[in-house]
């Protein structure tokens, strides 16, 4: 039971480590290369756990192989994309001004009902507001709609908005986090004395956020409406 037990730690250390070096991708973003990679390392990993005849080593050496050569071959996709598109394929337009390519949806075996669904996720229920409609190397929909349809901006209003970065956790269950008061340059004393204006202590916050121009969101442990107030005092 213990050798079980080391065995399935490494194997799950050793795809943690596999899975951040092949990069951040969710399951629905993998290339499909990355999914057959992705596949293959997770059943070869199981065969150490499930017989403990076959020695770590037979599990443990084809997957890093299976990485190092996902790594290589990434990195020479950057390069050729010759070969990206032979590998991943390239993206289709599905939807072309407005009018649906019925030949494309055939060749990617993409039926009505899928196409429909697609521009649901993207918040669009009727497909005559679509411009362009493209379905991705992964698998997934990109939508524009129509330019009279779109949602209009600021821009488009002529309305003067700044720039700005968004809030950062700076308070996370009655603890400080100091990397993220760093980057908006807020001190300990300086939180700790707007905290006690309004009453409160470290130990009351569950969660604090704060932006760049001392504009912080407030919520404590006790399920009280939250609060936002302005913090003056920077480091």
């Amino acid at each position: 039971m213990c050798v079980i037990l080391i065995r399935s730690v490494i194997l799950y250390v050793l795809v943690i480590f596999a899975v951040r070096l092949m990069g951040k991708r969710q399951l629905g973003e993998l290339q499909p290369s990355e999914l057959v990679i992705t596949i293959l390392v997770s059943n070869i990993a199981t065969l150490p756990i499930e017989d403990v005849n076959i020695p770590i080593i037979v599990g443990v050496t084809p997957i890093l192989s299976l990485v190092c050569f996902e790594v290589m071959v990434s990195w020479i996709n950057l390069r050729l994309p010759e070969l990206r598109r032979l590998i991943s394929g390239s993206p289709k337009i599905i939807i072309r001004n407005g009018c649906i390519e019925r030949d494309i949806m055939r060749e990617l075996r993409f039926s009505v009902d899928d196409l429909l669904m697609a521009l649901r996720s993207k918040d669009i229920f009727d497909i005559g507001e679509v411009q362009y409609a493209i379905v991705e190397t992964t698998g997934s929909v990109s939508v524009m709609k129509k330019q009279t349809l779109d949602t209009p901006t600021r821009k488009d209003m002529k309305i003067a908005a700044e720039c700005s970065e968004p809030p950062v956790l700076i308070i996370a269950d009655g603890k400080f986090i100091p990397q993220a008061m760093e980057s908006v340059k807020l001190s300990k004393a300086a939180v700790e004395m707007l905290l006690s204006a309004n009453k409160m202590s470290l130990n009351d916050v569950f969660i604090m956020t704060a932006d760049s121009s001392g504009s912080c969101f407030i919520a404590d442990k006790q399920g009280t409406p939250p609060m936002i107030v302005t913090l003056g005092e920077k480091k």
